[in-house]
């Protein structure tokens, strides 16, 4: 049986949830008399012991680690105080003992559990306080963080390399979108999640196959999303989230944790934790209704063996079809993933397996590119169906492993291998409705047909290890990736005499092609160093890394000859740092990081006077920032820029030249919340203002111009609220601005701002001693007909926002 989630249970105070998220970790974890007998046996024997001088606080939470222990101690009671260098082979007792010897402290230990106190003095025997468990559970780099209160976010990330880390001692502006927050918002998709981010728009239009965003400014694309850490293993189509348990975004260029992305995104990192079973067996079928007919199943399936649930089996699958809100088209999608882990004392491992596939008949997404200056058409219906002759089909799989293994208690090693392959045949991409004039009519649109191929193996593996100079103690991570793509692929088009966006002509969509030669080859690898500073009785943490990246790329003709190669590498160094002067509650942030993306070509063919290669384009982000966790509600407010190289091209051919001295450059203040405002009243979202510049263009034409596709103002503010006078009913609620945006460089096409209204409904139940979740959400309640973002920079391309889509769903658990 599934339990009820915290925040319906009871008022969750800061104390509360402080106490329950305790509960929580150590419920379901008393294990048989058997094993507490182990326990007990293994607490009591010697065991090799290496924590250095430092913060007592900290040395406890490395004692935990170490002897993987479950520790409780008030935090009010170590504020200040040091703790030795306790090495050696020691038993838990001993180790504790040493380590609380003088400062008025006295633990007990209980097979695994440990619980630290302060010692009783005649005065504070009468006004001592209950015991608030704050658990330093014995959690590795790989370890899930725990859920925020309000169960939305979480509080901690995966930071690429270095791992799991707390929100807190992260000196990036990053969020951590839970599995709870996807199923109440029955997302189907990464771009369902990060509606809660204002930072964050779709680059493409709604209900595309593919997923494209702006972050920042900046575009990622569907490539450069990462599953665990690792590139290339997410497929080609829409992300399905019924396998992940957390979807991150760190904003800005991530190529200090995870290298650099095959797109050359900087804007941010999208990474998707995979589900893992929980130590209680969960079973859940949901079944779902979308507009206009989409009908779906999805099941979710948990269970732990073994006397200490060591081994763990998490299978997902999902089966959806219908007709969708564009009008004549259907969808059809089949999902099914196997996650397979296991945890042990020093070895964790993990496998995960997942097979997808998209089939959509009868029409497509599409984009609209404009080609008379100042002149925008108004949006069209957004169920208008520009290409009603389109179908295709896109299926990905793939399978990640991944081991970490503790060599000794300051040292252990982790690597992860995953391939995937991907395929898609049909209109599944170049869906542009071209050259529209102000009465909404193109002349050169094409209808096509794909068919392309993809492999991706990547690979990577690393050391981790901690010790101490002075008192100064150090994380250090060795890591080394390496990402290799192979891509075939082939098409064919038609023309479309004359059509109309307001009334679409039909065209007969092309056949698709019945082979795809091999178009290019790519590999990305490189190796990465960091070390992690935590200095001033852990006040202050600092960061350190570089990066060695190689971009290798071999494009062919379809002969079969080589038509192009590429073969760079660089150097990208990084540095973060976060400082608690007035303790753990509040964060000071700072980093300086470079981001890395493939140098353009030029050639003679081209008009060019020579033929040449540049470098890998570093693009630089400065960001300075605050965190403050308000114990059930958190901020983050961050002031950034980050500046990006471009290529200009001076004088006329055959005797042009390229230089790189062009820069698109965005500077924003950002600010994001979550968490509970009230005992029964949920946050999420935020503000952000930004300024893109063109800075350097080609003879200075468009200096000072705004960047294209980067508006002044993007808000999302959501809300939940349970209602008082209806246990277990809860209301949702959420508003998107985002303001005027230019479309071309020259700033002549302008795309209007607007605001979209979203709400939603949810009704926990419990029925034959089960519970039962009835959710229904509206977005873009007021059907808003609007183009939502820009498609690319180098086009005068915009998206076409969705219109109203109702959902609804019910979750049963046996």
């Amino acid at each position: 049986m599934r339990p009820m989630p915290l925040h319906q249970r009871f008022t969750p105070t800061p104390l509360a949830v402080a106490t329950a998220v305790a509960i929580a970790l150590t419920a379901g974890h008393a294990p048989p008399a058997l094993a507490q007998s182990s326990a007990a046996t293994a607490a009591a024997a010697p065991i090799s012991i290496n924590i250095p001088a430092q913060a007592l606080g900290p040395a406890l939470n490395e004692l935990a680690r170490q002897a993987n222990l479950q520790m409780t101690f008030p935090a009010v009671s170590v504020a200040g105080k040091q703790a030795p260098a306790v090495v050696g082979q020691l038993t838990v007792r001993q180790a504790l003992d040493r380590l609380l010897a003088g400062n008025g402290l006295a633990g007990a230990v209980d097979g695994a559990f440990v619980i630290v106190r302060e010692l009783p003095t005649a005065e504070s025997a009468e006004t001592a306080l209950p015991i608030v468990r704050a658990v330093a559970k014995a959690e590795r780099p790989g370890d899930l963080p725990a859920v925020f209160a309000g169960g939305q976010v979480a509080a901690g990330a995966r930071l690429g390399v270095l791992g799991n880390q707390n929100v807190m001692d992260i000196p990036f502006n990053i969020t951590s979108y839970t599995a709870e927050l996807m199923e109440n918002r029955q997302a189907r998709t990464v771009a369902d999640v990060l509606t809660s981010d204002p930072s964050v728009r779709n680059a493409v239009t709604a209900g595309h196959q593919y997923e494209n965003f702006r972050v920042r400014g900046f575009t990622v694309n569907r490539g450069d999303f990462a599953i665990d850490g690792l590139f290339g293993v997410s497929g080609n189509s829409n992300s399905t989230v019924e396998m992940f348990e957390r979807v991150e975004l760190l904003k800005g260029p991530g190529v200090l944790f995870t290298g650099m992305a095959p797109s050359g995104a900087v804007g941010g990192v999208i990474n998707m934790v995979p589900k893992r079973a929980g130590n209680e067996a969960l079973t859940r079928l949901t079944v779902d209704a979308r507009s206009a007919s989409q009908l779906g199943t999805s099941l979710d399936i948990g269970r732990r063996f073994g006397e200490d649930k060591a081994l763990g089996l998490r299978i997902n699958g999902r089966f959806a079809d219908g007709e969708t809100t564009l009008q004549g088209q259907d969808n059809r999608r089949e999902f099914l993933s196997v996650a397979l882990d296991y945890r042990g004392r020093a070895l964790k491992a993990s496998l995960d397996a997942y097979s997808t596939k998209e089939k959509v008949s009868g029409g497509v997404g599409a984009m609209f590119w404009f080609a008379t200056k100042g002149m925008i058409p108004a949006a069209p219906d957004p169920s208008i169906n520009q290409f009603p002759s389109a179908n295709g089909e896109l299926e990905s799989k793939a399978a990640i492993g991944r081991v970490e293994y503790e060599l000794r208690p300051n040292l252990s090693a982790f690597a992860a291998v995953g391939i995937s392959k991907s395929e898609n045949s049909g209109f599944t991409g170049g869906s542009i409705v071209n050259s529209i004039n102000a009465k909404g009519t193109s002349t050169t649109t094409t209808t096509g047909a794909n068919l392309g191929y993809q492999t991706n193996r990547t690979a990577e593996a690393g050391l981790r290890g901690r010790f101490a100079t002075g008192s100064v103690l150090h994380e250090v991570v060795l890591q080394a990736s390496g990402l290799q793509n192979e891509t075939k692929s082939a098409s064919a088009t038609k023309a479309i005499a004359s059509t109309n966006i307001y009334n679409p002509a039909y065209a007969a969509m092309p056949a698709v092609p019945t082979s795809a030669p091999k178009t290019a080859e790519s590999t990305w690898s490189g190796m990465t160093l960091a070390d992690t500073l935590y200095a001033w009785d852990d006040k202050l943490r600092l960061t350190l890394a570089i990066r060695q990246q190689r971009i290798k790329t071999t494009n062919f003709s379809a002969t079969g000859a080589v038509s192009a190669a590429y073969d760079k590498s660089t150097w990208a160094p990084s540095v973060g740092m976060v400082v608690k002067p007035w303790g753990d509650d509040l964060s000071l942030f700072a980093n300086h990081v470079k981001g890395l993306s493939q140098g353009e070509s030029v050639t003679k063919i081209a008009g060019y006077a020579q033929d040449f290669t540049f470098a890998p384009y570093k693009t630089q982000q400065h960001e300075l920032g605050v965190k403050w966790n308000l114990g059930s509600f958190a901020h983050t407010v961050s002031l950034f820029q980050i500046a990006q190289p471009m290529l200009i091209s001076a004088g006329t051919a055959p005797n042009l030249i390229a230089t790189i001295n062009g820069e698109k450059r965005v500077r924003g203040l950002e600010w994001n919340a979550f968490g509970l405002v009230t005992a029964n009243t949920r946050l999420l979202g935020g503000i952000a203002y930004t300024q893109g510049v063109q800075t350097l263009t080609k003879d200075g034409a468009y200096d000072g111009n705004d960047a294209v596709g980067v508006p002044q103002w993007q808000a999302n503010l959501g809300a939940e609220w349970d209602a008082s006078w209806l246990p277990g009913l809860t209301l949702t609620g959420q508003v998107n601005t985002t303001s005027s945006q230019f479309l071309d460089s020259a700033n002549t096409l302008t795309l209007p701002g607007g605001t979209v209204l979203d709400f939603g409904a949810r009704y926990l139940m419990r029925i034959a001693g089960q519970d039962l979740i009835a959710r229904l959400n509206v977005s873009n309640a007021l059907d808003r007909h609007y183009y939502s973002s820009s498609f690319r920079d180098t086009r005068p391309v915009a998206n076409l926002g969705q219109g109203r889509v109702v959902s609804a769903s019910v979750s049963m658990y046996f």
